[in-house]
């Protein structure tokens, strides 16, 4: 059905019926489509038809600047933040643990994918991002800023090497937030106070897999998080070793088993070796037991959260080992996974002094042993437990 000008509304066999315009460049002729009716009304459908022509007057070809403008979004939309940030999530997650994955997922879309995720990523400003980072920040998340700049940074760095970038908005935020204050975490550091622990745990009436957790906890004092994704598969039982990937440095750490440890695992195993994880979760042998489920633990044995935390072990052996049994304290940093740097500014290294952390490890299982044996006969005398010679 003609209207003038070219325009008309093309009606197909199935009753659609569309608004096209006819016209002429370069002595070619086009059918320009105006959109679908009775969605665009006529009044619509004549308006984008003097646009067309306005354009054709000039010279120019009103589809190929469609063809041009859609081109221009898609690759708009390819250089968005969150298709950026998905990528560099793909490319870098493999050999994350689960609960790294899930933490940078949840940060990405709960803090910053709802301001930036749709933005061109070259367009993205150091006051646009700051704006971003100070909505988390004014909420009391300090701690979730600065993790939020920081896997900002990430994306922008890695958008940099793909060609999609040519600076990194975040480097200009440095001391643009509020330091997080940092905080100890509660734990039990005297012998008497170690002791009363042990018996508390020795006690515990829960399932066997929170309980032996708990004392793992106490002998190997790894990272609670570490722990509780303990896998089957990671321990070397002829070595009497545990090794894994720590999540903060992504660096393989071992944990020498000491006898007492060993003999825990063994009789866990029945429980749980049907799962991956040494300590599956309640609610399903795929994942690992909550990370509350130690601290819910300590609460049920009468410990607040002022006495004594999950993290709190790590502190318990680590002040012990030093000033009660005198070990080195680079061989205690080096079983704490932590980074620890030589004279010559070599980082940490797997298998440094682990001969020596072995025999630490043991003696550290004896000393929590000899705590509850003199506990129930004060006439024992503790044998000396420290460094040998």
């Amino acid at each position: 059905l003609a209207d003038s000008g070219g325009m008309h509304l093309h009606i197909n066999p199935n009753g659609s019926k569309y608004w096209r315009m006819k016209y002429r460049i370069a002595g070619k002729e086009k059918s320009l489509p105006l959109g679908v009716y009775p969605e665009v009304s006529l009044k619509e459908a004549r308006a984008k038809a003097a646009d067309a022509k306005r354009d054709i007057s000039q010279g120019l070809d009103p589809m190929a600047e469609r063809k041009a403008q859609k081109l221009q979004l898609h690759a708009a939309h390819e250089n968005t933040f969150e298709v950026l940030a998905n990528a560099w999530f793909v490319m870098i997650s493999p050999e994350w643990s689960p609960t790294h994955k899930e933490r940078t997922q949840n940060l990405l879309k709960n803090h910053l994918f709802p301001w930036l995720g749709q933005r061109p990523i070259n367009e993205i400003t150091p006051p646009e991002l700051l704006a971003v980072l100070h909505r988390a920040q004014d909420r009391g998340l300090l701690e979730t800023a600065k993790r939020a700049k920081q896997t900002a940074s990430q994306v922008f760095r890695y958008a940099i090497r793909v060609g999609k970038l040519s600076s990194d908005p975040s480097r200009d935020l440095t001391g643009a937030l509020t330091t997080p204050k940092v905080t100890h975490f509660s734990a039990i550091t005297e012998p008497q106070g170690v002791t009363a622990l042990m018996q508390a745990i020795d006690s515990y009436t829960g399932s066997p897999a929170v309980k032996a957790a708990l004392q793992l906890s106490a002998l190997l004092f790894q990272r609670p998080g570490e722990i509780r994704q303990m896998r089957w598969d990671q321990i070397d039982w002829d070595a009497a070793e545990w090794r894994y990937l720590v999540t903060k440095t992504d660096k393989q750490h071992i944990v020498p088993l000491a006898a007492q440890s060993l003999k825990i695992l063994r009789e866990l195993q029945p429980y749980t070796e049907r799962s991956d994880f040494v300590f599956p979760s309640a609610r399903g042998a795929a994942r690992p037991m909550s990370e509350n489920a130690v601290r819910v633990a300590l609460r049920t044995m009468g410990y607040t959260n002022e006495q004594m935390t999950p993290h709190g072990f790590r502190a318990m052996a680590r002040t012990v080992l030093d000033e009660q049994l005198g070990f080195p304290v680079e061989w205690i940093e080096h079983q704490l996974a932590h980074k620890v740097k030589d004279p010559l500014g070599n980082a940490y290294n797997r298998t440094k002094h682990l001969k020596q952390r072995k025999e630490m490890m043991q003696k550290w299982a004896d000393y929590l042993d000899a705590l509850r044996l003199q506990a129930q006969s004060p006439n024992v005398i503790t044998a000396n437990f420290g460094r040998a010679g």
